[in-house]
């Protein structure tokens, strides 16, 4: 009876979402998965169900209301973070997850209803985690760029000796530098050349959002106005470098832990051996008695 059931509720959706497809005339997966496999830059697979949540993201991003204040800051972080989707469109697709996970409500209430509330919890889990996943990325771009500051900083200090065009020096350093890193100086070198030097840098360090790359900036738009800043990123970089001792010291610190369940699981298979050859002797010594 409650295969019967399963059967006539999957056989319900199935259709009723390809009624609705037809009547919202949705490009079929084909096409979408292709449309999205175009961009060179995306290397990773494109799965069928990233697919399904687009489409219904797109046609559900209509409905999503945001202020201009959160539009902006919403496409900031988007535009950041390398997620090619609207403000509108990332709000709707974590809502359509979280949506897409309620749905399993229907065959745990038919099979078993003490799983309703886990349900629920994980729904409400699914929408904070896809909320929250351009705050993350970007949280893990700032840390490798405040990484990479201690270099470029040690490598502003040799260059302003000789020369004092910060372009030039912007331009010359991002062909070595990592790839977050040089993301975003390729787009401030793309907006100083269009506009303001100094306001280049400040959206820049709006962007970023680091308390060590605001030093940076200060001592940069020093430079553009003409002051003697060789001696403050001296000072800057030995600060910076003890940070990033600190950092490391943090690092470390944590390994560990992360690799103590792998000394027990190295341990119990030692601890398995032995007891296997014991058991193989005291096998043996048993047959030659009998």
């Amino acid at each position: 009876m409650i295969q019967l059931i399963m059967l006539f509720v999957c056989s319900l959706a199935l259709g009723v979402y390809l009624i609705l497809a037809d009547i919202l005339r949705l490009p079929t997966r084909r096409v979408t998965k292709v449309i999205l496999s175009v961009d060179k830059r995306e290397k990773k697979k494109i799965r069928n169900f990233e697919v399904f949540t687009d489409e219904l993201s797109m046609k559900m991003s209509k409905f999503v209301r945001l202020s201009d204040y959160d539009r902006r800051k919403i496409a900031s972080k988007l535009k950041s973070t390398d997620i090619k989707l609207s403000p509108e469109s990332f709000i709707a697709r974590a809502r359509v997850k979280a949506g897409l996970t309620l749905l399993w409500l229907f065959p745990v209430f038919l099979i078993l209803p003490i799983l309703f509330p886990i349900v629920i919890a994980l729904s409400v889990a699914k929408y904070f985690k896809e909320i929250k996943s351009a705050d993350k990325k970007m949280s893990q771009k700032r840390k490798d760029i405040e990484f990479e500051l201690t270099r470029f900083v040690s490598t502003l200090t040799e260059e302003l000796k000789a020369n004092r065009n910060v372009l030039r020096i912007l331009e010359t350093y991002k062909k070595n530098a990592g790839k977050s890193f040089r993301d975003e100086l390729e787009i401030t070198v793309a907006d100083m050349k269009s506009g303001s030097y100094e306001s280049a840098l400040t959206r820049f360090e709006a962007r970023i959002g680091s308390s060590s790359l605001s030093g940076v900036v200060r001592g940069l738009i020093g430079v553009i106005r003409g002051d003697d800043s060789v001696v403050y990123f001296q000072m800057l970089s030995y600060d910076l470098k003890q940070l990033q001792l600190q950092r490391l010291k943090t690092i470390t610190m944590k390994r560990p832990g992360k690799i103590r369940k792998y000394s027990f699981a190295i341990l119990f298979c030692f601890l398995l051996t032995y007891l296997s050859v014991m058991f193989m002797e005291v096998m043996k010594n048993i047959n030659n008695i009998f």
